[in-house]
């Protein structure tokens, strides 16, 4: 548990009725999307933003926006335009046309 996670529930602040908090970071160099949390509470995101944040422009990330989200766990906390899969069926069908158009020119 985080210092702020355990301030907040010495306070009395913890709601556990709720989704938990994640930070989605994004990036357009490389293109990617990060999730970090979970977190009790937007403080405790907010609070914890900038190191993540500043280890992301020290990987020379570039055009970094950040949007605080109140869901569930992520299925992926890391996605990249490389992880995108393209099923095999559209690679066949690629292929084909390939053969088709080379075969009518």
């Amino acid at each position: 548990m985080s210092f702020f996670s355990k301030v907040i529930e010495i306070f009395g602040l913890k709601k556990t009725d709720h989704l938990p908090y994640w930070l989605k970071i994004s990036t357009e160099s490389p293109q990617c999307t990060y999730y970090f949390g979970p977190f009790d509470s937007p403080l405790e995101a907010k609070a914890l933003q900038m190191g993540y944040v500043e280890d992301l422009v020290e990987e020379n990330a570039r055009g970094i926006s950040v949007e605080l989200q109140q869901r569930s766990q992520p299925e992926e906390l890391t996605m990249s335009q490389e992880d995108i899969v393209i099923p095999d069926w559209i690679y066949e069908n690629l292929q084909q046309n390939n053969l088709q158009d080379r075969r009518a020119s």
